[in-house]
């Protein structure tokens, strides 16, 4: 076929004629080129100079969590990015301009609430992102379609997610992240997070489980066992311990379970951890299953009577009734949970065991149910959380034979009716505790505080306390709660070894380093600072020297280029 040039082209030299002009002529023609002055255009004076409102890093974002401890973290952590990289936080949903809604996929009443919130945004023009563990188990749902999704391995990508769909994009990231072909904790420890509770840091440990209960949705989502590694739980808390934080929390969907998967375990952990906790400070342990716990009782037991360890364990029993457990695959008996509870109020006296109890599981007889009751009369858990079973769509229990809806009612209230006959704490008025002040109320009237025991303490709401391990006498007891008189002739106790962040500062990002005696902290989209002796430089300041540099660099090579 005929080429449309008339000629081939060998060589880009080829398109160069011999009646072009050289190099030299053509600089000598620029001396006799005027510039002429451009005219404005008449409207211009009235002109504003538009900022483009879809530029990524802009915006205001709204932040919705939902669920367990390790989602919480994970909400920290993706408001810390976004916030680092430029974007607002707020508290108001009304005047953000993007939704981020963080879900949780246990119950019913949870999806619920998320997909309702979805259609909220929509209704009111947000952009929405979807993160957490409903769209990570089941993410072609039809309420989730054109959504931007964030995995909950991917948190660390926040930003490029919200990036796209600030410009109108949809990115769905629900990748794993492997090292080698095995499968990691997550995204990286040492990312800015912005603690919703600047005095509290939450630590995931390991995410997934070794388990593969047949009511369980959330296995879906976060998978199989993958545990950090100690060094870099180590150095979380440090981290943690010096912006300010008194309290750890571990957490994960079994903490038992640790390690497991990468040649170590649980208390091997916990011992590193504690060289690290301050005087005062306090570290509360996760939720851990009885078949992961067992073999550890006799280190668990010393670790829990740590002065700076919560004498509290979390271990769910969901049913009393052996042939429930079975349905369930819960890989334990009866026996085995009471064996855990038995021996720990054994060798760590008044610690707290909190569990949790699934009521109508499908097959759950009378029979099944009063074992449970029993179970609770006998045990009397001063924390018990009380659960209707939901079927959860592509779990094996949703194919059983459900308990009538009216039954499960019946049974959960039932239940609730026996846990609340009793007072636990009663018996502790008139004592004297040392407890560690950390949250307010709900009805902002107290302090929230806890003993030894993590058992709730309210304190009087005195701004000296927060953050402080404080003295008291007990006066009241509720049935949640114990109400504390501090004593006066005791002083409050700082067990931060630095001043805590403010509340809504990331943290991860102000790390000081002194160089031949000038200390540089770390730029980050909130805080620059340049110090040397007392003379400091705000990121105003800097901002201005920046600019002021770069004129000077282009004046400079204007200069040059004049010049040769």
């Amino acid at each position: 076929m005929p080429s449309s040039c008339d000629s081939l082209m060998e060589d880009i030299e080829d398109m160069v004629s011999s009646s072009d002009p050289t190099p030299h002529e053509r600089q000598s023609a620029r001396k006799s080129i005027i510039p002429r002055a451009r005219k404005k255009k008449e409207l211009l004076s009235d002109e504003e100079l538009q900022a483009d409102s879809l530029i990524p890093g802009t915006q205001k974002i709204w932040m919705k969590t939902w669920g367990c401890s390790h989602n919480n973290s994970d909400g920290e952590y993706m408001a810390g990015q976004l916030a680092a990289s430029g974007y607002k936080m707020t508290d108001d949903p009304t005047e953000a301009d993007v939704w981020l809604l963080n879900s949780c996929t246990v119950k019913n009443p949870a999806e619920d609430h998320f997909r309702n919130s979805i259609k909220k945004a929509q209704e009111q023009q947000k952009k929405v992102v979807v993160a957490g563990c409903v769209p990570q188990a089941q993410p072609r749902m039809d309420y989730l379609k054109g959504l931007s999704i964030i995995g909950v391995q991917q948190i660390d990508r926040v930003v490029e997610v919200v990036d796209e769909a600030v410009k109108g994009h949809s990115v769905r990231l629900l990748g794993q992240k492997k090292d080698g072909g095995r499968r990691l904790g997550g995204a990286r420890l040492d990312l800015p997070k912005i603690r919703k509770n600047p005095l509290i840091e939450i630590i995931s440990i390991n995410t997934g489980c070794l388990n593969a209960c047949t009511y369980c949705k959330t296995k879906h989502a976060r998978g199989d066992l993958a545990s950090y590694p100690i060094e870099e739980l180590v150095e979380r808390a440090r981290q943690s311990f010096q912006e300010g934080v008194c309290e750890i929390w571990l957490t994960s969907e079994d903490t038992g379970a640790y390690g497991r998967d990468i040649g170590t375990d649980l208390p091997t952990l916990l011992w590193r951890l504690v060289e690290e906790i301050p005087e005062g400070a306090m570290l509360r342990l996760g939720m851990t299953n009885p078949p992961y716990i067992l073999e550890h009782l006799e280190e668990m037991a010393k670790i829990l009577n740590h002065p700076r360890v919560y004498a509290f364990l979390h271990v769910p029993v969901q049913s009393a009734s052996d042939s429930v457990l079975m349905d369930m695959k819960r890989e334990y008996c009866i026996d085995d949970f009471k064996r855990v509870v038995d021996f720990l109020k054994e060798r760590v006296p008044g610690v707290t065991i909190a569990t949790d109890i699934i009521c109508g599981f499908p097959g759950e007889t009378e029979e099944d149910f009063e074992a449970t009751i029993d179970l609770v009369k006998a045990y009397r858990f001063p924390s018990l959380f009380i659960n209707q079973f939901y079927p959860r769509p592509g779990t094996p229990a949703a194919r059983l034979e459900q308990v009538p809806a009216h039954v499960k009612k019946q049974r959960t209230k039932e239940l609730s009716q026996v846990f609340h006959s009793y007072n636990p704490y009663d018996h502790k008025v008139g004592e004297r505790q040392h407890v560690l002040v950390t949250e307010e109320s709900f009805d902002s009237q107290y302090y929230v505080a806890h003993n030894k025991y993590y058992e709730q303490v309210l304190v009087p709401k005195r701004v000296e306390f927060k953050g402080k391990m404080i003295v008291v006498d007990v006066y009241e007891a509720g049935k949640h709660f114990m109400k504390g008189k501090p004593v006066e002739e005791s002083k409050p106790f700082t067990p931060s070894i630095a001043m805590p962040l403010q509340k809504g500062e990331v943290s991860g990002l102000l790390q000081e380093q002194k160089v031949n005696g000038v200390h540089v902290s770390a730029p980050t989209p909130s805080s620059c600072t340049f110090s040397i002796g007392s003379n400091s430089l705000d990121r105003e300041m800097l901002k201005k020297i920046g600019i002021g540099l770069a004129l000077a660099a282009v004046i400079l090579a204007y200069i040059v280029q004049r010049v040769y």
